[in-house]
């Protein structure tokens, strides 16, 4: 798929922005194919690349142990949670967090069919907020909105969870 094919408007990230906006934004980004089986991104590796679904399925998964964390007691084949599935028509973004602090991926996203991401990477991307401040400015926002949103929902997830295995170990006794 052409970058050309793209619906640049129906991009969350662009929203609100002008066609004079967005076509100033066009040039920091390519056009990646990734085939099918493929990881496009690895939790715990380095980047600096943020990427747009716009064609394709991927899968995105994190790991449910830390990094060397061994528990006997746990008898699990796969010990990754599959966190969303996702497909190029609502052109869904991954990596903003590595594109913002150049850290460790913090989930796996697998290509599930042949799928083509429009790509940006730091250094492209700062580059224009220097020379476009107002536009830096609102894609700044954008991305800050994003993640907030995904802190909040990590939030409740973890309540979740602690609220669980708060229930669980509860109901857990030990006979003396």
């Amino acid at each position: 798929m052409k970058a050309a094919n793209v619906t640049w408007e129906a991009i969350s990230l662009f929203d609100g922005l002008t066609s004079e906006q967005i076509d100033k934004i066009k040039p920091i980004f390519d056009v990646r194919s990734v085939e099918t089986g493929t990881d496009l991104i690895r939790e715990g590796e380095e980047g600096d690349e943020m990427f747009i679904l716009i064609h394709g399925r991927v899968r995105i998964t994190k790991s449910m142990l830390l990094h060397d964390m061994a528990l006997p007691i746990l008898e699990v084949n796969n010990p990754r949670k599959v966190l969303a599935t996702l497909d190029g028509h609502t052109y869904p973004i991954f990596g903003e967090i590595a594109l913002v602090d150049r850290d460790t991926r913090s989930a796996t996203i697998q290509v599930l069919e042949d799928a083509d991401f429009l790509v940006t990477d730091r250094p492209r991307f700062f580059k224009l907020l220097e020379t476009e401040p107002a536009l830096g400015a609102h894609l700044v926002m954008a991305l800050a909105k994003r993640m907030a949103g995904t802190v909040r929902k990590g939030n409740s997830e973890l309540i979740k969870v602690s609220t669980a295995l708060a229930l669980a170990l509860s109901r857990y006794k030990t006979t003396p």
